[in-house]
C-alpha cells in the first residue's frame, strides 16, 4: 500500500467519525448549555439535573437517527472490503 492510500482511508475514516458522532455531540451540547443557563437563572446547583438530560438526549438522538448511522457505517466498510483487491497489489 502507498503512503497516499493509506492517508486518504485515514482521512475518510476521520471523516465517518466526524459524521456519526457530531449529532449526538451537538445535541447533548446544546441541551447540557440550555441546562446550564437554566441552572444560573434559578441558582439550582444539583449535579444530575445536568447529567440526566444530556444522557437522555443522547439516547433519543441514537435511536432517531441510528439506523441512518448504522446505514452509513455498513456502506462505508463495504466500500473498503470491496476496494481492498484493488489496493493490494
Amino acid at each position: 500500500m502507498e503512503q497516499d492510500l493509506i492517508v486518504s482511508l485515514g482521512q475518510r475514516a476521520l471523516e465517518m467519525t466526524l459524521l456519526l458522532a457530531m449529532p449526538v455531540l451537538l445535541a447533548t451540547f446544546f441541551v447540557g448549555l440550555a441546562v446550564s443557563i437554566f441552572q444560573a437563572a434559578t441558582q439550582i446547583q444539583e449535579m444530575t439535573l445536568a447529567y440526566i438530560p444530556k444522557v437522555l438526549t443522547a439516547f433519543l438522538v441514537i435511536f432517531l437517527l441510528g439506523g441512518w448511522m448504522l446505514t452509513k457505517l455498513v456502506d462505508f466498510a463495504k466500500e473498503i472490503f470491496a476496494n481492498i483487491p484493488v489496493w493490494i497489489k
